[in-house]
Formats: C-alpha cells, structure tokens, sequence
C-alpha cells in the first residue's frame, strides 16, 4: 500500500479519493486471498459446527469481539444458534455458561491476546473443542485450538499499519463463509429464515399470507349472484368499495367476476337496455387471477402485477372452490410489501 504523509496538511481531494480507493482495494484483496487458502481445515471446522452436541459460542477482544458478535449473530439468524462470551467477563463467572459438546469461535489476529488466553485452561477443561480464526497460526490459540482458519493479511488498510481494519474484515468474511456453508448444508430454507426474522419488509414477504392481509369477514366481500340486475351489481360494488364484485353461487362458489371493465363492455354490448342485464351476462366467467387465501401475500402481489395487463383486484378462493375474499393491490401495498 501506498504510504502516504498522515501529517500532511495537504487538501488535495484526489489524494484522499485515491486513498479510500487503496484502502477498499487491499481489504478486497485480503478477502480473495483468503479465499484461496481455503482448504480442508475448513471442512473439519463445518463438521465440528454442524455435528455440535452443545452450545456455539464466540468470543474475541477488541476489534475481533465485535467481529465475533457479528459472526454470532449471522449463525444464529441462519439456523445455528450462537452466544457470544466476552473473554473479560468470562473470567468473573460467565464461564459458567461454558459446557462440555460446546463448539467455540475465537477471533484473534495475533493468537496471543492475554484474556483469550487467560481462559483457555478452564475452556479445555470441558472438552471444548475451538476454532481459531486467527492471523498467526504458530501462535499459541492457534496451538490450542481443534483447527485454525487461516486469517493471515500482507497489511492493514491504515496507513501507519495498526488500526485493525483488513484482519477484521477478513475474520468477519471467514466467519461469513462458515454460516453460509452450515446453512447450505442444514438444508436452511427461506421459510426458516422468515421465523427469524418477522420483523421489517423482508420478513412480511416471507411469511405474511393472503388471509392476512385480504378484508375479512364476510360482510367484507362483494358478492352477488348470477341473476343480481346490474343496477344491484353497482350498488354492492360502491357498498363495500372493492372495485368489483364476486358472481357466487348459493353455496358461495366463485362463478366469475364483475370489474369496472366488464361493466362497461357490458353496457358497450347492450346499450340502452343495459339496465336490464344480469350479472351473469356481464360477469368475466374466467377471471385472468384467483388468488389462495394460503398463498404468500408477496407471491400473490407478484402474481397480479407481474402480466402484460396488471390486475388491481383478485377474487380469494379456496381449495374447495369456495370465494372466501378479495384482494387488492392497495392492500398489499398497505401491509409494506
């Protein structure tokens, strides 16, 4: 990496773009490095992960704790539950959450941090069985450990070479690649990824239903039955303000749908006698989307946009044929999708 004057008072601006570029560059070099030296130590690390009887933790000090809590956290939203310890406290009675068949990540660019190794004994002691993600594997976490990830960078992205900044991201990268690869080989679907993570748009699209965002009740639904005079049809569809209706039979099945469209080809047909047309002669017998009340609301919202002629409004059947709601658009979009 370049060295460059940290003293210098200079305001040159393509000095300093050049240096955020440097700086992004040798942390992206660092990553792909290690990406090479990937190997079967890997495997065995992904093994002792995935074959855990116990707990997984992670611990670190510093810059590397934050890359273990990071790494914990990834783990523990993709289906591998993990804690993590600090080292300090560790020392003062959190070890108590510490028990044998527990799997431990620890973080350490020198390998020789004192609190990390201030526990070690009492690690061991209970059968612990470590993975160091370290940057010096002669050092002694490395030498205690089950199997070391090979952390090694050529140099920080600082320009003194100190701030801990291209080791963490690479501890961090490392730790990412076993979670994806744990979570590939768990068999971890999308499904599973939603309980974790309820909360926001990306947890809405993935577990949110159509039956959970259509109006309920029947009261809600716009329906009338084939022989409802078009006049009738008009004032069920202003009544509940879904912007069609439900041609249904006594037994509530779906037999077509009647839209703003279908109400002006109708009347385009018909002319002056249009009045005295029946919902069956102006309903859509086959509606171009019928949407599950089971269905994930974002596949459904994809489903009626995604067509060359976009549906704002959807009749909701189920399994049995039975018109149990309607959805639109504006529903959708109201839940966040």
């Amino acid at each position: 990496m370049t060295e460059y004057a940290v003293t210098d008072p200079s305001t040159d601006l393509d000095l300093r773009l050049n240096f955020a570029r440097e700086a992004l560059n040798v942390e992206a070099a660092a990553i792909r490095r290690s990406a090479d030296l990937i190997d079967d130590r890997f495997l065995k690390a992904l093994d002792l992960l995935h074959n855990c009887k116990g707990k997984v933790l992670a611990t670190g000090v510093g810059k590397s704790g934050i890359a273990a809590r990071k790494i914990a956290a990834t783990l523990t939203s993709t289906g591998c539950p993990c804690v993590y310890l600090h080292p300090s406290e560790a020392m003062h009675g959190d070890l108590g959450i510490v028990a044998e068949n527990d799997v431990l990540i620890a973080l350490s660019n020198g390998g020789e941090s004192e609190e990390l190794l201030a526990i070690l004994p009492a690690l061991l002691a209970r059968n612990v069985q470590i993975i160091a993600i370290v940057g010096n594997l002669t050092s002694t976490l490395s030498s205690k450990s089950a199997v070391s990830l090979d952390a090694t960078i050529e140099r920080e992205a600082c320009p003194l070479n100190l701030a801990p900044t291209t080791s963490v991201v690479v501890a961090m990268a490392i730790g990412d690649a076993l979670a994806m690869t744990l979570e590939m080989r768990r068999g971890f679907k999308a499904e599973d990824y939603a309980r974790n993570h309820p909360g926001g748009r990306l947890g809405r699209r993935l577990t949110l239903r159509v039956k959970d965002v259509m109006p309920g009740g029947a009261s809600a639904l716009p329906a009338v039955s084939p022989e409802t005079a078009l006049m009738d049809v008009l004032c069920e569809i202003s009544a509940k303000a879904m912007g069609a209706a439900c041609v249904v039979s006594a037994e509530m099945t779906l037999l077509g749908l009647i839209t703003d469209n279908d109400i002006r080809r109708g009347i385009q047909r018909a002319g002056a006698g249009a009045l005295a047309c029946t919902a069956s002669e102006i309903m859509n017998a086959s509606p171009a989307v019928i949407i599950r009340p089971g269905q994930l609301a974002y596949e459904a919202m994809r489903y009626m946009e995604d067509r060359p002629r976009p549906v704002s409004v959807a009749p909701v059947v189920d399994d049995a044929g039975i018109c149990v709601g309607m959805l639109r658009i504006h529903d959708l979009l109201r839940a966040g999708l």
